[in-house]
């Protein structure tokens, strides 16, 4: 579903990326891990368009995306969210929600003053939607409320849910689960199997280790901007110079490999 071909990245003298590929299959939940400062986020940035390879090709559905602009791969189906949740703050949860639905007739002028009758049968859909899938999260008793006023799991629930609205067929998350109080981590996670049980594809920036091995289909590792692993999440887990990466970047080996949360004596 997604390609991404020996792509290069460098930023004037420093090579942030070299030759990376990976690929990311339909209907399953591709993680991307590493070290901080590995290039993971270049990467993302990337393929959702906010940065342009020195180098290398990337290919979503068979088409070529990496001369697009950001708002142009959106529209093919590619979607992402951030680890700081863009979602205005000062609109309800459910205007939020209602932003993200695409192709809206209502907001052309024309159409809104000579079919009304289409712009309200199709705001009524939307917003059918959108209960859905605030439902699904166990947000709609907060749909009135200011988007700014919600705990910080449950903006990225919101975020992850506003971008469903978009019927979008991959889903680019950037650490899902970083900073959440860890009783909202276990609805993340499992909304994000619901999910992919369903049919959608993802590809996930995490750190959060025990999240990555309960939910990714496949990972990737990336090392210092090239990739050092890719395959199964417990053969790469279980590798000496993935573990080794982490500590060399000052990481934690039971963090790395996925030990329980009260051996790491910290919750992420």
């Amino acid at each position: 579903m997604l390609n991404v071909e020996n792509v290069h990245k460098r930023f004037g003298g420093l090579t942030a990326l070299q030759d990376v590929s990976l690929t990311v299959d339909q209907g399953n939940i591709f993680g991307l891990i590493g070290p901080n400062g590995s290039g993971k986020t270049t990467l993302v940035n990337i393929i959702s368009g906010f940065l342009r390879p020195t180098s290398g090709r990337i290919t979503f559905e068979n088409k070529e995306i990496q001369s697009r602009a950001p708002d142009q791969i959106a529209r093919t189906g590619l979607c992402r969210t951030f680890q700081i949740t863009l979602n205005p703050q000062r609109m309800t949860v459910m205007e939020n929600m209602l932003l993200g639905a695409t192709g809206q007739a209502g907001e052309r002028v024309m159409a809104a003053a000579l079919r009304p009758g289409k712009v309200r049968e199709q705001e009524e859909r939307n917003l059918e939607r959108a209960w859905q899938l605030l439902q699904m999260v166990h947000l709609e008793r907060h749909s009135d409320e200011l988007a700014g006023s919600l705990s910080g799991g449950q903006k990225k629930l919101l975020a992850l849910v506003q971008i469903l609205m978009a019927e979008p067929r991959l889903i680019l998350l950037d650490e899902p689960v970083a900073g959440v109080n860890p009783r909202l981590i276990e609805d993340i996670v499992a909304v994000i199997v619901k999910l992919r049980d369903e049919g959608h594809t993802f590809l996930v920036i995490e750190h959060n280790m025990q999240v990555v091995r309960r939910m990714c289909d496949k990972l990737c590792v990336l090392d210092m901007g090239h990739v050092l692993a890719q395959g199964e999440p417990e053969d790469v887990l279980s590798r000496d110079d993935v573990l080794q990466a982490y500590i060399s970047a000052g990481g934690d080996v039971a963090a790395a490999s996925g030990a329980p949360v009260e051996e790491q004596g910290a919750v992420e």
